[in-house]
């Protein structure tokens, strides 16, 4: 039982805590831990009790509140164990969307890093997080195994073709969509991730790549695209009419 301590607080309760896992949002199941000495109260254990869920799959819910979301971050790594852990944010409504309950896709942008390209590549591993900014402090993590469905592909139509809009705009300057199976779904508390308001989206990305021709951008995935910082392979390229550049 609780009891008060000299300097006012209240002793830890060493009974076990009730951790909530589920097949599907709102159906959670039970497993027990060992209470943290830290927790001070019933309120402290409550509060935990919601924080870590798991469940089997991304309901109609969860994928609704997913792609609602303004941003959202990618986490790979290489095999080497003295490798580069590459951590991206990723933006713009319209380019992430659940395919299905077990499997999510979102068209990558050609941009300065590969880091996400070549460690798929290598050895699939990713997990994708979600922040609530406002409303109910959540965080839900999606890991699985994911790849890289390159123009040259030919499931890159179809897996285009599920973006409408926002992906055909982008068509000439996607380096592929990365499509992953999702093998395990989770989500915790968002209490320390602070409420911030959206103020618009930043527009520099689309701007400068549609303002490229078709050459000038085959020419940077073969300067800055070809490889990881770690030296893995990265965007198979091919080297445009006049040559790599120097």
């Amino acid at each position: 039982m609780s009891g008060l301590l000299e300097n006012g607080l209240v002793e830890a309760d060493e009974r076990p805590i009730r951790i909530r896992q589920g097949r599907a949002m709102g159906r959670p199941s039970e497993t027990t831990v060992p209470a943290p000495a830290s927790f001070r109260s019933g309120r402290d254990r409550r509060r935990v009790e919601s924080m870590a869920k798991v469940f089997e799959r991304v309901d109609a819910a969860m994928a609704a509140w997913i792609e609602k979301q303004p941003v959202f971050f990618v986490a790979t790594a290489p095999l080497a164990g003295d490798g580069l852990v590459n951590l991206s944010p990723k933006g713009t409504m319209g380019t992430f969307r659940m395919v299905d309950e077990h499997t999510f896709a979102y068209l990558d942008m050609t941009g300065s890093g590969v880091e996400t390209i070549a460690h798929l590549r290598e050895n699939g591993r990713i997990c994708v997080m979600f922040c609530a900014f406002d409303g109910r402090p959540n965080i839900v993590r999606l890991h699985g195994t994911g790849r890289t469905v390159t123009p040259g592909d030919h499931a890159f139509e179809e897996m285009l073709a599920g973006f409408g809009e926002a992906g055909e705009e982008r068509r000439r300057y996607l380096r592929g969509v990365i499509v992953v199976d999702v093998t395990r779904v989770s989500d915790s508390c968002g209490y320390a991730v602070p409420r911030m308001d959206l103020v618009e989206e930043r527009e520099t990305l689309d701007a400068v790549w549609q303002s490229r021709d078709d050459e000038r951008i085959a020419r940077y995935h073969v300067q800055r695209n070809a490889n990881s910082l770690d030296g893995l392979p990265a965007l198979p390229v091919a080297v445009p009419a006049g040559g790599a550049p120097a």
